[in-house]
């Protein structure tokens, strides 16, 4: 049986959220956000994914659940139509334990969101990885 079209982009579109928490004095835009940006979009494309959406929140502590970008990130993928979320390290997604947990064990996966977390080598798609959740 072939997948429909909406499924297949789905699979092909990913997330990709940066942030960090100081930003870089005199700059448009903070060096690690480049940085991160780069890395990102590079492992993206790697692994397939043809549509990337970014999602920045330059300057924001990760300890903050109402960051700009995140909650419009989490509203995009509620509605459906992105498949993965890739952040550079966990610490980018949520700075306590209990909101990346949450993120990682119930939304994610009743969302049906690919994770991926390029320093700790997290891929959802690879099964369940008890190191994710002692990174955090």
């Amino acid at each position: 049986m072939k997948q429909s079209n909406s499924k297949t982009n789905r699979d092909k579109t990913i997330a990709l959220y940066l942030r960090i928490s100081r930003e870089d004095q005199g700059k448009d835009e903070s060096y690690s956000i480049i940085n991160q940006r780069k890395l990102l979009q590079k492992v993206a494309k790697e692994k397939g994914f043809t549509k990337l959406i970014e999602f920045v929140d330059d300057g924001i502590t990760g300890t903050k659940k109402d960051r700009k970008d995140f909650v419009r990130m989490l509203a995009k993928l509620e509605k459906g139509g992105i498949g993965a979320v890739m952040v550079k390290d966990l610490s980018r997604l949520a700075r306590d334990h209990i909101r990346a947990d949450s993120l990682l064990e119930e939304f994610f996966p009743e969302h049906d969101i690919r994770f991926l977390s390029v320093s700790e080598g997290i891929d959802t798609a690879q099964g369940e990885d008890e190191f994710a959740h002692s990174a955090i």
